[in-house]
């Protein structure tokens, strides 16, 4: 079980809209040296829609190079196409990846039994561990409790990022934290008070811009040191804010930019972000210290 910050990494791109490859290596070695303890790639934060399949698995196989199993990195696999997520699953867990990340079928959603059936087809196939994602905003459909209470008994499914933002829902899930089944917050803002709830950490955006920050707030609320972890929250709070001021990633993209990252711009749909956003992420990125 990885406990802590896990990056969920953006897609750099060149000035010509190519894949940055290069620069994700760059990116992996820093989140190593600042203490990041995982590495997810081809999230919703990595603009994944907007990649070709080739895209996907040369992103796939760059990370786990550039990792080289200092850290373990995660990769998204799921599609609203089950036989596609299991396909794809298998294809990441054979280039050597430590676990994949599947979504919930989005668009076409399912009925509650369609719903397990899912993720037990990419389960079955695959030998390396699994996390649930529950984006409900982004895709539709959400996992009930006693969906996720039913998946958590497979052997191969072994957590959950949970980003409903539905503090009820967290609560029920919390039951079921153990040894066996981790709750990784999707929110930012709640990174704390998941973790209260028996959350085993975060599959972060904030963590792009502030992995050491973002690492030691949750080792604080591991360590017991509940103040400081709360203290580190509180702080960046408005700065997690603007950061989903627009849709995820322009803002942590342009904000890392605006520090000299220079991890590029989008691919479209997405797409600049408006004058008025920008001058208050810049005012909000000051705030906490940065110098933009």
């Amino acid at each position: 079980m990885i406990r802590g910050s896990i990056v969920a990494l953006i897609t750099p791109f060149h000035q010509d809209g190519s894949v940055n490859y290069s620069k994700i290596e760059e990116l992996i070695e820093w989140h190593i040296e600042e203490g990041t303890g995982g590495v997810l790639v081809l999230g919703t934060t990595g603009e994944t829609p907007s990649l070709t399949e080739d895209e996907k698995d040369q992103i796939a196989m760059t990370a786990i190079r550039a990792s080289d199993g200092r850290i373990p990195i995660i990769v998204g696999s799921g599609s609203n196409n089950t036989y596609e997520a299991r396909n794809q699953s298998l294809k990441y867990q054979e280039m050597g990846a430590d676990a994949v990340l599947v979504i919930t079928p989005y668009y076409n959603k399912t009925n509650k039994r369609g719903m397990l059936e899912h993720f037990y087809a990419v389960a079955n196939a695959i030998s390396i561990p699994m996390i649930l994602y529950n984006v409900p905003g982004r895709t539709g459909c959400t996992l009930t409790y006693e969906a996720v209470r039913e998946l958590s008994r497979h052997e191969n499914i072994v957590g959950i990022k949970e980003a409903s933002g539905d503090i009820t829902l967290v609560s029920k899930i919390a039951k079921l934290a153990s040894d066996d089944f981790a709750i990784y917050s999707g929110n930012d803002d709640m990174i704390v008070p998941l973790m209260s709830l028996g959350g085993a950490g975060v599959i972060s955006v904030l963590a792009n811009i502030l992995p050491r920050e973002t690492s030691l707030m949750t080792k604080a609320f591991l360590e017991g040191d509940i103040e400081r972890a709360k203290q580190l929250q509180l702080h960046y709070l408005d700065f997690i804010f603007a950061l989903f001021s627009e849709t995820n990633p322009i803002p942590i993209k342009e904000a890392m930019n605006l520090i000299g990252l220079d991890v590029g711009g989008y691919r479209l749909p997405l797409y600049a972000m408006e004058d008025s956003t920008r001058a208050m992420l810049a005012d909000t990125m000051r705030q906490v210290g940065f110098a933009v």
